[in-house]
């Protein structure tokens, strides 16, 4: 039985985890402003569903990285405040992470848009 009480709470924490990343993560609200440019210029050159499908797709793993680097850098910096290399080697993978899939992400966007600006 779903218990929408704790579906409620779910929510809440979810949102208060964006609201947190937002005001505290200075590259998510890079992101954020680049997607929505990314968005209108989709609307702008009709990009079919399945383009348009994907480029949310690619939006929302560039947000799920960048999220789960902010998580990763505070629980480092919970563990330890000191400057260690084990603590700076998770902090630099986490950071790749959101740099390969925002790499990704603009390899695909080049590919789904040149047709449509050429």
């Amino acid at each position: 039985m779903i218990r929408f009480d704790r579906l409620k709470g779910s929510f809440s924490y979810a949102s208060q985890g964006w609201r947190f990343a937002f005001n505290n993560d200075q590259n998510l609200r890079i992101h954020i402003v680049i997607a929505l440019v990314v968005l209108l210029a989709a609307f702008f050159l009709k990009l079919s569903l399945i383009e348009l499908s994907i480029i949310i797709a690619m939006i929302t793993l560039v947000f799920a990285a960048e999220l789960m680097n902010t998580a990763i850098e505070r629980v480092v910096d919970l563990i330890t405040k000191e400057r260690r290399e084990d603590a700076k080697f998770a902090k630099d993978v986490s950071s790749a992470m959101v740099l390969t899939v925002a790499i990704a992400s603009v390899v695909v966007g080049v590919i789904i848009f040149l047709p449509h600006i050429q």
